[in-house]
C-alpha cells in the first residue's frame, strides 16, 4: 500500500510557565493563612497523586518546608484511589518514581490502605479518607486541575475529586465509581468532596495548572472554604488552554499511550472518544475514524487501561501489558470497556494497511493521517499533505517540513518524534 507524504507540523501553543515554581509556591502558601488554621507542632498531612504532573516533586518539596517554617510536623500520604495496583507499597513507589520520598521531600512519606468513615451524603454515599491523613491536625492536597476524561461539568479533575476518590483509598474509589455510574461522575464527586469538607479536617489544598506544553502555568492555594467555587474558576480557564490536534482525520496514529500520560492512557478529550469506545463523543473537538496505538510508555507501569478505546494496536503491546493492575483500575472504575483488546497484528504496517480500508473511503489514497507521540504532547505532529489548507489556515500551525512514512527492517514505523539516543517505548 503506498501512503501519502506527511507535513511535520508545529502548533505554536502560548508558553505559561512559572519560571520559578518552588518561589511561587512559597508565595502562595504565605499568603494562604493555612498556617494560622493550626497550633505550632500540629501534625499535617499532605496528600499528593499520581500520573505525571510537571515539578509535582518540587510542589511537594517546597510545601513540605512550608510547613516545616511554621514548625509543624508534615507528613505526605498517597491519595490516589486504586492506583499503583492497589497496593501500599505500589502507591508509595509511585509517588517515589516522581521523586516523592522521604530524601527527596524532608519528610516521612506514609502509605497505607486503612479509611475512616465520614459519613453519608444526602444520596447515601458513605465518605471515606485514608486513616492517617485522617488522624493528623490537618489535611491540604496537592492536585493538578484539569478537564476529566470521562465527563463534563463545572468541576472535573482536581482537588475535588482528589477529596473523593484520593483520599478514599481502594475502599472509597470502588464503592465511589459504583455511585457514579447511577449518579453520574459530576454530582458524585460534588457530593463526596461536600461531605469530606464537613469533617472539618481539610485545610485546603494547592491547585495546580499546566499549559498546553505541560508546563506548571498557575499555583493556587485555595482554602477549604472556597475550594469549590475557586476549582470552577481553575477548570474554565486550564480548558481554555488546553492542546488539540488541529483537523478531522481518519486515521490516527498514535505512538504511545499510558497512566503517566492520562487516567485513561490517552485523554480522551484529545482523541475523541468516550473511555467505552464511543465514537467522537464531545462536542466542538476534531473527530477521528480510526485510532492506531503503537505502543505503551516507558513510564506507565505496564498499564493499559484505555487501550478499549484504539480500533487497532500491535502484538508488542498486547504482549507488553501488565493485566493484572489494568484490570484492577477498569474494574474499580466501573470502566470494563478500557481495557477490552482490539484488534493486533504483528507490525505497524499490517497494522496500516490492513485498517486502512475500514476509513469509508474506496480511493486510499484520499484517507488522511495524522501522526502524534501521545495526548499529553501536540505541539508537534504529522498530517497527510493533502491537509496542507486547513494546516495553513489554522492560526497556531506553522509547516516545518515534510516527510515519508518509514519503515523500519521489521516492518514497523520509524517515529518523527524520537531523537537519537531517546528510549523507545513502541519497539
Amino acid at each position: 500500500m503506498r501512503f501519502p507524504r506527511l507535513l511535520m507540523v508545529r502548533q505554536n501553543f502560548p508558553d505559561r510557565r512559572i519560571p520559578d515554581v518552588a518561589a511561587e509556591v512559597r508565595k502562595q502558601l504565605a499568603a494562604s493563612g493555612f498556617a494560622s488554621k493550626l497550633k505550632p507542632g500540629a501534625s499535617v498531612a499532605i496528600g499528593a497523586g499520581s500520573r505525571g504532573i510537571r515539578n509535582i516533586d518540587i510542589i511537594a518539596r517546597s510545601t513540605v518546608q512550608y510547613w516545616k517554617d511554621q514548625g509543624m510536623r508534615p507528613f505526605i500520604f498517597p491519595a490516589m484511589g486504586s492506583h499503583g495496583a492497589a497496593t501500599a507499597q505500589g502507591q508509595a513507589d509511585v509517588l517515589a518514581h516522581y521523586g516523592i520520598h522521604e530524601a527527596g521531600v524532608g519528610c516521612p512519606v506514609i502509605s497505607q490502605l486503612e479509611v475512616v468513615s465520614l459519613g453519608k451524603t444526602a444520596d447515601g454515599i458513605e465518605a471515606f479518607m485514608d486513616k492517617k491523613a485522617y488522624e493528623a491536625d490537618g489535611v491540604m492536597m496537592l492536585g493538578r486541575v484539569k478537564w476529566h476524561t470521562d465527563f463534563e461539568g463545572g468541576i472535573e479533575s482536581g482537588l475535588f475529586k482528589m477529596m473523593a476518590i484520593g483520599l478514599g483509598k481502594f475502599a472509597g474509589a470502588q464503592r465511589y465509581h459504583t455511585w457514579a455510574y447511577n449518579l453520574g461522575m459530576a454530582h458524585m464527586v460534588r457530593s463526596v468532596g461536600r461531605q469530606v469538607l464537613t469533617s472539618g479536617k481539610i485545610i485546603g489544598g494547592i491547585a495546580i495548572l499546566e499549559d498546553a506544553y505541560h508546563n506548571t502555568a498557575k499555583l493556587d492555594a485555595v482554602p477549604a472554604e472556597v475550594m469549590e467555587q475557586r476549582e470552577e474558576e481553575n477548570l474554565a480557564l486550564v480548558k481554555s488552554w488546553m492542546g488539540k490536534i488541529p483537523t478531522d482525520l481518519d486515521i490516527l496514529i498514535v505512538d504511545e499511550m499510558g497512566k503517566d500520560i492520562s487516567g485513561t492512557g490517552m485523554d480522551t478529550k484529545v482523541v475523541n472518544r468516550g473511555i467505552r469506545g464511543e465514537y467522537n463523543p464531545w462536542p466542538g473537538l476534531p473527530k477521528f475514524k480510526r485510532i492506531f496505538v503503537r505502543g505503551l510508555s516507558a513510564n506507565g507501569y505496564g498499564n493499559a487501561v484505555g487501550l478499549g478505546m484504539a480500533d487497532v494496536t500491535t502484538d508488542r503491546l498486547v504482549n507488553s501489558a501488565v493485566w493484572e493492575p489494568s484490570y484492577i483500575n477498569a474494574l474499580t472504575a466501573s470502566n470494563p470497556g478500557g481495557v477490552r483488546t482490539p484488534i493486533h497484528f504483528s507490525t505497524d504496517r499490517e497494522c496500516l494497511e490492513r485498517f486502512t480500508p475500514t476509513a469509508g473511503k474506496l480511493d486510499f489514497s484520499q484517507v488522511t493521517y495524522g501522526w502524534i507521540h501521545n495526548s499529553l504532547e501536540l505541539d508537534r505532529l504529522a498530517v497527510s499533505e493533502q491537509l496542507r489548507g486547513a494546516i495553513e489556515a489554522h492560526p497556531l500551525c506553522t509547516i516545518e517540513g515534510s516527510i515519508d512514512f518509514e519503515f523500519d527492517s521489521d516492518g514497523n514505523l520509524i517515529s518523527p518524534f524520537v531523537t537519537t539516543g531517546q528510549a523507545v517505548a513502541t519497539h
